[in-house]
């Protein structure tokens, strides 16, 4: 167990009256029923203990793939931080191959909300498949996340807005029909420093649900 003494700053209560409040206090709860500070888990995820601060306060909000490393760090699922989805029942859906999954565009998709970004997933479970693809709406303003890398690849092909996407200490302007396509352990972040919604459809590996 982890008992190194907390950062200061990190205690009182979350506001769970916003998305990224909500995930901010399961990440803070199941955390320490795991008997981990933040330093420990900063370590186990490979993300800051500042920002694992101020996402646990709900001041910043956390994309998807970061709050999969700490899932992972967890020992949880990414969906047991968020309320139950709006997707179709599984008892709805007809089964299929384990190698293949079929989504119609009338078909309720599930969406997960973080802060600036809603994701809406773009495909069902598929047990033998690796790719999870996503129609990502990112509002302006928000803070900027600390780049990170992770395991697996990241594709963002940017369908209306602007994006500015950081690779290795090096910011790149994405606009309409622009995309980047990198190995996730590289350090990257995005941000939408526009006034107005940016759409990305992102597709990333390992699957995060």
């Amino acid at each position: 167990m982890d008992t190194q003494p907390q950062p200061a700053g990190t205690g009182g209560a979350v506001d769970e009256s916003t998305p990224a409040g909500v995930v901010g206090a399961r990440i803070r709860r199941y955390r320490t029923e795991r008997g981990l500070t933040l330093r420990g888990l900063a370590a186990r995820s490979g993300l800051s203990i500042g920002f694992l601060s101020q996402v646990e306060r709900g001041i910043s909000s956390i994309g998807l793939t970061a709050l999969g490393s700490v899932a992972k760090a967890l020992d949880r699922s990414v969906a047991d931080f968020f309320d139950a989805g709006t997707g179709t029942p599984a008892s709805d859906v007809s089964p299929l191959p384990r190698h293949f999954t079929l989504t119609r565009a009338e078909t309720a998709a599930t969406q997960y909300v973080s802060g600036q970004q809603t994701y809406r997933m773009l495909s069902d479970r598929g047990p033998d498949l690796v790719l999870e693809p996503m129609l990502v709406h990112i509002a302006p303003g928000g803070r900027r996340e600390t780049a990170y890398g992770h395991r697996g690849e990241e594709f963002a092909y940017v369908i209306s807005g602007e994006l500015l996407y950081e690779v290795e200490g090096v910011e790149h302007r994405l606009c309409p029909g622009d995309s980047v396509h990198l190995r996730s352990s590289v350090p990257h972040q995005m941000y939408n420093d526009t006034d107005a919604v940016t759409t990305v459809v992102s597709v990333v590996t390992p699957r995060l649900f």
